[in-house]
C-alpha cells in the first residue's frame, strides 16, 4: 500500500522541467491559406527547409534548424499570401503574411527577419487623464 505524501515533501519532482534541443525556431504556418493558394500540404515546409540547408552558417557557426509546423487559421485570412507565425512574431502580436511565389532565400528572411511596422499602433485613450468628479456635483448642462 502506498502512503499519501504531504505537500512538503523535500523528494517531489517538479511538475515541468527544462529539456535541451537542436532547433533555433519553430515556424507555424496556416494550413488553410496554403490550401487557398493551391499548395499542397507540404509545399510551404519543403519551401523554408531548402531555404534553411542553403543558408550560410549564422555567427555562432551552426546552421539554423527550424521546425515548421501546420496550424489551424491563424487569424488574417489574406487572399494572395500565408500566414505564419514565428515564436518572435506572437510575443510582438504579429502574424507575417508570407507571399507563396517568393524564392527560398526571400521566405526564410522574411520569416526569420520581418520588416517592424513603420508607425506604432494609434491609442484610442483620451489624451489627458480625466478629471475627478464628485458625486454630488452634476457635470455641465449643454
Amino acid at each position: 500500500m502506498t502512503e499519501s505524501r504531504s505537500p512538503g515533501d523535500s523528494d517531489r519532482r517538479p511538475a515541468g522541467r527544462l529539456a535541451k534541443t537542436k532547433l533555433t525556431e519553430i515556424v507555424v504556418v496556416c494550413a488553410k491559406c496554403a490550401k487557398r493558394q493551391g499548395l499542397r500540404p507540404a509545399a510551404v515546409r519543403a519551401l523554408l527547409k531548402k531555404a534553411g540547408k542553403q543558408a550560410t552558417r549564422d555567427a555562432s557557426g551552426s546552421r539554423r534548424k527550424l521546425r515548421i509546423v501546420e496550424s489551424g487559421c491563424l487569424g488574417p485570412c489574406p487572399k494572395r499570401a500565408i500566414a505564419v507565425a514565428t515564436g518572435a512574431s506572437l510575443a510582438a502580436g504579429r502574424v507575417i503574411l508570407l507571399d507563396p511565389e517568393a524564392t527560398p532565400a526571400e521566405a526564410l528572411a522574411t520569416v526569420l527577419h520581418p520588416i517592424p511596422p513603420r508607425r506604432p499602433s494609434p491609442e484610442f485613450g483620451p489624451n489627458t487623464a480625466l478629471a475627478a468628479v464628485a458625486h454630488d456635483e452634476s457635470p455641465p448642462a449643454r
